[in-house]
């Protein structure tokens, strides 16, 4: 069976996570991906993977590459000539200090598309600054809604700001390439830790930008939709979300409260969401006289949205995802079996896949350098001379 970007090679220049998540995205859709080691990154020693990156790089070949070499820069260059696209994510004047920025790798190759990611874009007073995924969190204003009112700003818990830089870059280079087809022209793709998580505010960005509205901070409430959020039970919490009318009357029919629908205080949405917190305390009674597996098939019974709310076992044990097969066996070279992340969209007919495992570090720099016509003396050469 083809995969979706089956002919296309990407050479990844990418450290950390929003790079390397922009590159998965394209290596599960079936890329060929060359992945480039520096040896200015590791101080000339190549450590082992941790686990998060053997679920971050897989379906990735592996070379190292002294990129303050002029002998690398050049390997680099017979790279790029043949390749589609190259990603990196290094502080914007490190790709212009080295001389493999766009303009002048797209001369190679005019069909280049050249994808970064920066923490702050790549212009303005802010670009050379050193970009984090949790100073973008605060940055860009995700930090000031998080976390209960008055509690003080919080993270979230994953690197929201690298992982959705890194599909937002993703999305940007299939655009560039599907555009490609029409025009036979390549072209620079960039964003920043800083866009993704301003874009990312969505609503809560348009109740600033259109009403003039600075969200609070609304803990496991929804901010505008009640009641939605976290309900304490009889041996837990579930989460629940029946803000319309009709949801509430279902709700309130299910949980033995129908008094509250006549209550002066809850009977439309702006009452409710005025008084959530007395709301709160009335159903909290209903809720606790059960079970949240009692409440949860009770409610969805009624097709009232609500669900558990697990940790990262329960999770990957619960039915539903396993059902869907959200987590996959690869096999690699040295450890074993091992269970890691698939990818999430699901295509029909030419599906994403997880196929090989991530590589050691420069495990495939002979078999890639071979392909580039070097012979063994000349790879040995490179070796000697720490070029690779």
């Amino acid at each position: 069976m083809s995969l979706p970007l089956e002919p296309y090679t990407v050479i990844d220049l990418t450290r950390a996570r929003s790079g390397p998540t922009c590159v998965r995205q394209l290596a599960d859709m079936g890329a060929k991906v060359i992945q480039i080691w520096a040896r200015e990154d590791t101080g000339g020693d190549f450590p082992r993977r941790g686990f998060d990156s053997l679920n971050l790089h897989r379906n990735k070949r592996s070379m190292t590459l002294d990129l303050k070499s002029p002998r690398g820069i050049e390997i680099l260059k017979r790279l790029v000539a043949q390749a589609d696209v190259v990603v990196e994510n290094f502080r914007p004047d490190v790709k212009h200090r080295l001389g493999i920025d766009y303009d002048t790798l797209s001369k190679l190759n005019p069909r280049l598309i050249y994808g970064s990611i920066s923490g702050f874009g790549q212009t303005g007073p802010y670009r050379d600054r050193p970009g984090y995924d949790q100073i973008a969190q605060g940055m860009g204003g995700l930090m000031s809604i998080t976390g209960l009112p008055g509690q003080g700003p919080v993270r979230v818990g994953i690197p929201v700001a690298d992982l959705t830089a890194g599909i937002f870059l993703a999305q940007g280079i299939l655009g560039a390439l599907i555009e490609r087809e029409r025009s036979g022209k390549g072209q620079w793709v960039h964003t920043s830790l800083l866009e993704a998580m301003v874009t990312m505010l969505d609503f809560q960005a348009a109740r600033w930008l259109i009403d003039g509205t600075i969200p609070p901070q609304a803990g496991n409430d929804h901010p505008t939709s009640i009641p939605t959020g976290v309900f304490k039970t009889a041996d837990g919490h579930i989460n629940i979300a029946a803000s319309g009318q009709h949801m509430f009357r279902r709700l309130c029919e299910t949980l033995g409260t129908e008094t509250l629908l006549d209550d002066a205080r809850f009977k439309t949405a702006p009452d409710r969401s005025k008084n959530r917190a007395p709301l709160a305390a009335e159903l909290d009674k209903a809720f606790v006289t059960k079970t949240s597996a009692e409440w949860v098939e009770l409610l969805n019974a009624k097709g009232v949205p609500c669900g558990p709310i697990f940790n990262v076992k329960e999770t990957f044990e619960n039915e539903q995802v396993q059902h869907l097969g959200l987590a996959t066996t690869v096999k690699h070279r040295e450890l074993g079996e091992m269970r890691i992340q698939r990818p999430p969209v699901t295509l029909s007919r030419t599906p994403s896949s997880v196929r090989t495992a991530a590589p050691d570090i420069g495990e495939h720099t002979e078999e890639i350098l071979g392909e580039l016509g070097f012979s063994q003396a000349d790879i040995d050469t490179l070796r000697r001379d720490k070029v690779v």
